[in-house]
């Protein structure tokens, strides 16, 4: 049985601060941790010990970087085959990946962006449905920044994402960061942008820091502080759909865990507040029907 999802402001687990979150630092003050497989896949020792006894204290979400959901090779057996057991030993409501490609014959080590064509979003939702019967439970997107498109498009992004979580029938994780620097990058409003977007689909939230490239360019680098601009996306989401896990990931430049739990409770500050207009929302529709 998988567990129940959490809610409210999560942290990724970060071997940087691994030790300090297996001695109890953050113990009563994140709400969940996010983890990635691929970091204890095939491995033994310390951090495969610490993994399970921090496991038994706080809820899990499973998040990858490795499947290629947007790939054209055949799905790897022998990677499912190790990510299903893991994922048996360390249960978590659902896993997600990203909408993307990452792998042509070797590993590319990057994230890369899908044309928004019909005939991708149907290989890339039927490669999303084998996957969730190879893992047995549920998947979700998360769409991803880009900084040039790649091919000629029939469609924009949001209905990109849309053809392809409707076909996959998935759930969707929602990256407001990665939609404010596209927004940014490529002369969109990111509201606009979200509109679009079913949100009845959304089971979680990433948020995270950006920086600039240049005068023109921002980077989405998770090596910064979440700006203001993206706390407001978060919260504009969640007053429209209630509580959801929110996740907040730093994975470059990463301060030390007190500033990090600091950052999270500024962020559970904001989510409070949204859900607590949501809920508002809830009760006059409730009371005027």
């Amino acid at each position: 049985m998988l567990p129940p999802p959490p809610t409210g402001i999560g942290l990724g687990l970060r071997s940087a601060f691994m030790a300090e979150i297996d001695a109890g630092a953050a113990d009563g003050l994140v709400a969940f941790l996010e983890l990635s497989p691929e970091n204890y896949l095939w491995r033994g020792g310390a951090a495969v010990d610490q993994l399970g006894r921090i496991c038994e204290r706080f809820p899990l979400i499973g998040h990858g970087v490795a499947m290629n959901l947007g790939g054209v090779d055949p799905l790897d057996p022998r990677f499912f085959g190790e990510l299903r057991r893991f994922l048996d030993r360390h249960p978590t409501p659902w896993y997600s990946d990203h909408l993307c490609f990452c792998n042509r014959g070797g590993e590319l080590h990057d994230l890369l962006p899908l044309p928004f064509t019909t005939r991708t979003a149907t290989r890339t939702a039927a490669r999303i449905r084998e996957a969730q019967e190879r893992l047995e439970r549920p998947m979700l997107v998360e769409n991803v920044s880009y900084y040039l498109a790649l091919g000629e498009s029939e469609h924009d992004e949001p209905d990109f994402i849309v053809e392809v979580i409707e076909r996959a029938d998935c759930g969707l994780l929602l990256d407001v960061n990665n939609a404010y620097v596209n927004a940014q990058n490529h002369g969109f409003d990111p509201l606009e942008w979200l509109a679009r977007i079913p949100l009845e689909r959304v089971r979680q939230l990433h948020v995270a820091g950006h920086e600039p490239w240049d005068d023109a360019t921002l980077v989405d680098t998770h090596g910064a502080a979440v700006r203001d601009e993206v706390y407001d996306l978060m919260a504009w989401v969640v007053e429209r759909i209630g509580p959801v896990p929110v996740l907040l990931e730093r994975d470059n430049n990463i301060p030390p865990l007190a500033d990090l739990l600091a950052e999270v409770k500024a962020l559970d500050a904001v989510y409070q507040g949204a859900l607590a207009r949501w809920r508002a929302s809830e009760g006059q529709e409730v009371a005027g029907g």
